[in-house]
């Protein structure tokens, strides 16, 4: 008995953000100050870091529980499967709905019975419920789905990732440029086919690592100050990514019993190109090889950092042949990983 993802489905706001749009926002340090240097060299400086071009934010009337009720729709559509027959509906977020224009963050009732309300299910043995651990939270609930399957608790899930991100950004912060918004789904299923998950790896680092991302304060003073935004030490995360997350791709892929020269795509947390390549880099130095061209396809460039959403829409834009120079065929062997606010890490192999 295997567990498969059956079907997936994406969605992509279409409001595009470009870093232009940006050359007159009023940047500042934590303490307040102005950046002694120029917009368009902030602008400069950020695309070559995050290799993104432009991202996506969702639409004034769109929040994010219509966001994940769109691709849901989408997978349960595209596996063919009737909504009716799904045994849990896991939605991975970490700001609930923000109304455009607010601040406040709504999750009462969850996201997962509001997705499961906009579905139409009607059946009670449906159970819905959200998971937040930071951008890793579309790979927990697999996880979870996958327990649930193995467990014999469940024949089908909906797994969901879905954030909009742009409603929690401080505007006076560069690392606003980073985030966006969108959402991705999957329908995983026990099957008999040789496929599905191979193994896993998840973890928590909650000691020193904890407030790396958080919520904080603008970095303008004159604004409210117990009006709080997305946050983060970028440099930390960078270092305990590097240190971390590729020792956890290797401890997954090992569990699998596949070689590393089987991997064909490596589907990771898009949340900054350079850092991405880092680590795709080091996990194959720990093999003392280099990875091969084409092993990690990328959204980030035109999608931006939309969390927990980026690694299901890859796979839905990648399964659809809708990146350019990347394909994928039965039989192949994928590794996810991520890594997001906690801090946590997690990774799976499957095999397509």
């Amino acid at each position: 008995m295997n567990i498969k993802i059956t079907g997936s489905g994406s969605y992509i706001p279409e409001i595009i953000v470009s870093n232009l749009d940006f050359s007159k926002h009023h940047f500042m340090n934590e303490d307040g100050t102005p950046f002694a240097y120029s917009n368009e060299t902030v602008i400069e400086k950020f695309k070559g870091i995050t290799g993104i071009d432009e991202r996506r934010y969702a639409e004034p009337s769109v929040i994010t529980s219509d966001m994940a009720y769109l691709a849901s729709d989408k997978a349960i559509k595209n596996a063919g499967i009737d909504p009716e027959s799904l045994d849990y509906i896991i939605v991975a977020h970490n700001f609930g709905d923000i109304k455009s224009g607010t601040i406040q963050s709504d999750a009462l009732p969850c996201l997962a019975a509001r997705v499961k309300n906009k579905l139409q299910i009607q059946n009670p043995k449906c159970v819905a419920f959200d998971i937040l651990f930071g951008c890793p939270g579309w790979i927990e609930g697999m996880l979870q789905a996958y327990a649930l399957l193995k467990s014999g608790m469940a024949q089908k899930c909906l797994v969901i990732g879905a954030e909009a991100l742009s409603r929690v950004v401080d505007p006076h912060d560069r690392d606003s440029m980073i985030y966006a918004d969108g959402a991705g789904a999957t329908i995983v299923e026990i099957t008999n086919e040789n496929c599905g998950i191979l193994s896993h790896e998840s973890a928590s680092y909650t000691y020193s690592e904890k407030d790396y991302l958080f919520y904080g304060k603008s970095y303008n003073n004159d604004l409210d100050p117990d009006v709080f935004y997305i946050k983060m030490h970028g440099r930390k995360i960078y270092e305990f990514a590097l240190s971390n997350v590729p020792t956890a791709m290797k401890s997954c892929l090992e569990k699998s019993g596949i070689a590393i020269e089987e991997v064909k795509k490596i589907l990771i947390h898009q949340a900054n190109e350079k850092m991405d390549e880092a680590i795709i880099n080091r996990f194959y130095k720990l093999y003392n090889q280099t990875p091969p061209e084409g092993i990690m396809p990328m959204c980030i460039n035109f999608l931006g950092n939309s969390s927990v959403a980026t690694i299901p829409t890859l796979y839905d834009l990648l399964v659809n042949n809708q990146l350019e120079n990347h394909e994928i065929k039965k039989g192949d062997i994928l590794l996810f990983a991520s890594v997001g606010a906690g801090m946590n890490i997690n990774a799976f192999v499957y095999r397509y």
